[in-house]
């Protein structure tokens, strides 16, 4: 990829989309990048698409590798600016073929975006009103957003993909190192947390109390669907199988020294207590094709939908005017 000139990187690492002047000061950072038939796409445009998270998470990441950090945003940049381009090709390829978006698709998808995102039509227009959006560029955008999906389904997903036994088989011979799988626990937790209300003493006292119960005699998975506070309480605290590096590794070294059937000590940590149970330890294996099958048929076929998409990309391209005025690629 050709490195893009520094002011452009400048833009999109400022948080508000400005770049430093040498003496004036900040100064807004526009232009056009990219023209699309008729329509341009600018730089203020690429830069509003590049979500934010993303760039604090690559500046947090790469902050004191500034050639890494350079080259993450260069590609993210590359691939805003694609996106853009590949949406307005979908945009003119339908007003070209003479379809039609009726205004009542539009009214429903409203309708049902404020009873399922906004409550209200208030809340909704505060919402908008605080990314600076106003109601009328709300409305164009789902427009845009129907007719890019209408048209991404009728020239790629209608299409039938077969993904050919023989196919698969090949794939799991060729990959033999996707389907290695390292050892795995299946394993129930409970998990007390520290509370306002229940310190760790407290919190303490409590699971040793539950461990007691348990060695008695008493189901985990009846404790943990009742007094657990993590997240698979309603499995009975029960896991999906999990490796050495799935677990926080002081857990999972506790978890990976228990025997099938064995419950650990009270494991007293900053956020409170864990008590872990092992169902079964699985040691490391090669997943047979029986049970990879479903997984390979899957990823073939978003291959065969992904050359299907970059195929009808190519062809709206070849009977488009597209000018990339800035070396984004």
């Amino acid at each position: 990829m050709r490195q893009a000139p520094s002011i452009i990187l400048s833009a999109l690492l400022l948080p508000a989309r400005f770049a430093l002047g040498a003496e004036t000061g900040p100064v807004t950072v526009n232009g056009i990048a990219v023209k699309v038939n008729d329509t341009i796409i600018t730089v203020r445009e690429i830069d509003d698409e590049i979500d934010e998270s993303s760039r604090r998470l690559m500046q947090i990441r790469y902050g004191h590798q500034p050639e890494q950090l350079q080259q993450q945003m260069e590609k993210v940049q590359a691939d805003t600016v694609e996106a853009l381009v590949e949406r307005q090709l979908s945009l003119d390829e339908f007003k070209t073929a003479g379809y039609k978006l009726t205004e009542s698709y539009i009214d429903e998808e409203i309708k049902r975006r404020i009873r399922n995102q906004f409550g209200d039509r208030v809340r909704m227009i505060k919402s908008l009103e605080h990314q600076g959006l106003t109601e009328a560029t709300y409305r164009q955008r789902l427009r845009e957003e129907f007719i890019v999906n209408a048209m991404e389904y009728k020239n790629i997903g209608s299409e039938q993909v077969i993904v050919s036994p023989h196919k698969i088989e090949t794939y799991y011979a060729q990959n033999p190192d996707k389907f290695k799988v390292e050892d795995e626990l299946r394993l129930r937790m409970i998990f007390l947390a520290n509370k306002p209300d229940r310190d760790a003493e407290a919190t303490r006292k409590e699971a040793r109390k539950y461990l007691a119960e348990i060695k008695d005699g008493a189901a985990f998975s009846e404790w943990a669907s009742v007094y657990s506070d993590g997240s698979q309480r309603a499995e009975g605290g029960l896991w999906p199988a999990v490796d050495r590096k799935t677990l926080r590794e002081d857990l999972g070294k506790v978890a990976f020294s228990l025997q099938p059937g064995e419950t650990s000590e009270v494991l007293e940590r900053d956020d409170g207590c864990y008590l872990m149970q092992v169902e079964e330890f699985r040691p490391a294996h090669v997943k047979p094709l029986s049970e990879a099958r479903a997984e390979i048929e899957k990823t073939l076929e978003s291959d065969d939908r992904r050359r299907l998409r970059k195929d009808w990309v190519e062809r709206l391209k070849g009977k488009s005017f597209v000018s990339y005025i800035l070396p984004f690629r």
